[in-house]
């Protein structure tokens, strides 16, 4: 079993940035995929990034590339999102997930998930 804690988000202006961060407990990251999905207000879930962790591949949403970074601490077992030049459209829960390999950017092939963060961008 893997359990997935999200943190890091919160309301912030259009243009302005944030972290989220997402620590695994019970098993490591470690030979994954872990990965970034939102669900906006009255919208399905969609996938917005994925790393590899033990070769740090990543790939992005067409719509955050660019602004949005995913990235990975093995010492912490922790996946972070570093969102910039954020946009009112960006509003909403953001969920990270893992599943063995190969990557994927289909939610329903990752197997254990994380509660969710509200990241509210405001005009």
């Amino acid at each position: 079993q893997v359990q997935l804690v999200e943190s890091g988000g919160g309301l912030v202006q259009a243009g302005g940035s944030l972290r989220l961060s997402c620590a695994a407990s019970g098993r490591t990251f470690s030979n994954n995929v872990a990965a970034w999905f939102r669900r906006a207000p009255g919208k399905t879930r969609e996938f917005v990034a994925r790393i590899t962790w033990s070769i740090g591949i990543t790939v992005y949403a067409d719509s955050v590339k660019g602004r949005f970074t995913i990235s990975r601490d093995n010492a912490k077992n922790t996946v972070y999102l570093q969102m910039n030049s954020l946009k009112p459209e960006d509003t909403a829960v953001y969920y990270c997930a893992t599943k063995r390999p190969p990557g994927s950017s289909y939610e329903d092939e990752y197997d254990y998930w994380g509660q969710g963060t509200q990241v509210t961008v405001s005009s």
